[in-house]
């Protein structure tokens, strides 16, 4: 798995926002668009793509994009 990739896939759970938008950087809690449906395909995504298996409590961890991805590869 590599952070660029996770980016992407990231990104794509969003339908208003413009992956432009986010990077390794983005405080993804902060985009306007983040709210508990996007957090769950999040979780989903991370299931079916990574085979990992996060909770809401490691993403409430989580600051950045690419701290979100560290956990993730913690798995």
């Amino acid at each position: 798995m590599e952070l660029k990739d996770f980016i992407q896939q990231f990104a794509e759970q969003f339908d208003d926002t413009d992956a432009s938008e986010i990077d390794a950087q983005t405080s993804f809690h902060d985009l306007e668009e983040w709210d508990s449906l996007i957090a769950l395909a999040v979780l989903n995504m991370t299931e079916k793509r990574y085979g990992k298996r996060i909770t809401f409590d490691d993403m409430k961890k989580c600051d950045t994009v690419e701290d979100l991805f560290n956990v993730i590869l913690a798995k």
